[in-house]
């Protein structure tokens, strides 16, 4: 099972991130954190990296009934979506497969509010 959902983005990688923001938005989530993995391992460590960011994506519906169906789930929110330019200039967004997260948690109820979780996660992917 693959741990997460992928696609080529035609574009830029500065509008990757907006039409992935976007596209979240439509689904219902917002983006909590802004990670630019680039900046931070350049200002922490001293290294080039490619360009690279993680958006922490929250869907509040979806976030209250996991964390009602089981407290600690708190440890795997929020949902992680990337967006990285390779070195041929591709730019891809992937976001976490919420399913392949979850699976090591033995509830059934969480399991179906995975799947709708990847489901919505899916389309986004698929819009972008």
């Amino acid at each position: 099972m693959s741990y997460y959902i992928s696609t080529t983005f035609k574009g830029t990688f500065d509008e990757a991130i907006q039409k992935t923001t976007e596209e979240l938005k439509k689904e219902g989530f917002g983006v909590l954190t802004e990670i630019d993995v680039k900046e931070t391992l350049k200002k922490k460590l001293d290294v080039d990296f490619k360009k690279y960011r993680i958006l922490g994506a929250c869907n509040p519906t979806m976030a209250h009934k996991a964390l009602t169906t089981e407290d600690k789930i708190g440890t795997m929110l929020p949902c992680n979506v990337i967006v990285e330019e390779h070195d041929d200039g591709t730019v891809e967004v992937s976001a976490v497969d919420p399913l392949a997260s979850m699976q090591v948690v033995d509830n059934d109820n969480l399991k179906s509010i995975a799947a709708q979780v990847k489901e919505m996660l899916t389309k986004v992917i698929q819009s972008v």
